[in-house]
């Protein structure tokens, strides 16, 4: 099974009252469960994504999409970044578990949706 992991968090929000000690031991710890999902080869993809600022927003207004800088999507924690893993819900869990006892953030472990075979 394919699960995708999802961390949650602005820039400011995440780092406002964090020292440069805990940011470094943050981006530590990121950096080495990224090294062992690679090693373990049950990365399948992962991204870290830009400030939600530089995002582009999409709405429908006036029976059409009309895309702009903003404003952005009302949601409290913006999609910061992302791994996707072949494995177990456990073993997502056990991921997104140690994460969130060191930056205290939400995280999401979804379920990828089967692809039929291709034909």
């Amino acid at each position: 099974m394919k699960y995708m992991i999802m961390m949650f968090g602005g820039v400011g929000e995440t780092l406002r009252d964090r020292t440069p000690e805990w940011i470094a031991e943050m981006h530590a710890l990121l950096m080495g469960i990224d090294a062992e999902l690679r090693e373990s080869g049950e990365l399948v993809d992962s991204q870290k994504l830009m400030d939600p600022r530089a995002a582009k927003t999409a709405r429908f207004v006036d029976d059409a999409a009309l895309p702009t800088d903003g404003p952005f999507a009302e949601v409290k924690e913006s999609l910061a970044g992302y791994w996707i893993i072949e494995g177990t819900e456990e073993r997502a869990l056990e991921i997104v578990s140690r994460v969130v006892k060191y930056i205290e953030f939400p995280m999401e472990v979804r379920q990828i949706m089967d692809q039929p075979p291709a034909m």
